[in-house]
């Protein structure tokens, strides 16, 4: 069985390799480089590690399991959360929340659950008709804003309603969109 370590954040949880004993290190790049006595470390899944700490204020939980991920995918990306603002929208209107860097990550897990044959999971939840809700400041904004992306040029009129509750139906991309798919609903 493997550890991992979850933590929380604004947009959901986050899972890392969690290593306590020097037998969890072999066949890693960090065998030999980690001592006993640095144990526990969390393994950051970018070529690094830190020392495992409990009192970090965003550690949740140590998970010990065979699966992968050690953690439901809306637990991870908070399915229809309350506060969304970045993340995925399914044609069924259901949002996935991430952080405004990780959208590809988020599409990993995405397409591994609803398309595990997808070469490419961005493309799969495109052709799919899911759309992309991104930030959309360009570094000359005062503000940040949100962008809808639909690579089809198509939405629902589950997303249509789901993107008034968000308050995005005014947006220039999504005007643009219902005004395209109007007559289809």
């Amino acid at each position: 069985m493997k550890k991992y370590a979850v933590y929380k954040s604004e947009t959901g949880f986050y899972f890392y390799d969690y290593i306590d004993a020097p037998e969890a290190l072999k066949g890693t790049d960090f065998e030999g480089m980690i001592s006993e006595e640095q144990l526990p470390v969390v393994l950051d899944g970018n070529g690094g590690y830190f020392r495992f700490d409990e009192t970090d204020f965003n550690f949740s939980e140590l998970v010990e399991t065979d699966s992968y991920p050690p953690i439901p995918l809306e637990k991870m990306f908070f399915k229809n959360q309350d506060t969304f603002k970045l993340g995925w929208m399914s044609p069924e209107g259901d949002t996935y929340s991430c952080s405004y860097t990780n959208h590809t990550k988020c599409a990993s897990f995405l397409a591994a659950k609803f398309f595990p044959k997808a070469r490419f999971p961005e493309s799969a939840l495109d052709r799919a008709g899911w759309l992309k809700i991104i930030d959309s400041w360009d570094g000359t904004q005062r503000a940040h804003g949100q962008y809808v992306h639909s690579d089809s040029g198509k939405i629902t009129k589950k997303q249509a309603d789901k993107l008034f509750d968000l308050g995005l139906y005014s947006n220039k991309e999504v005007k643009e969109l219902i005004a395209g798919c109007e007559n289809e609903w």
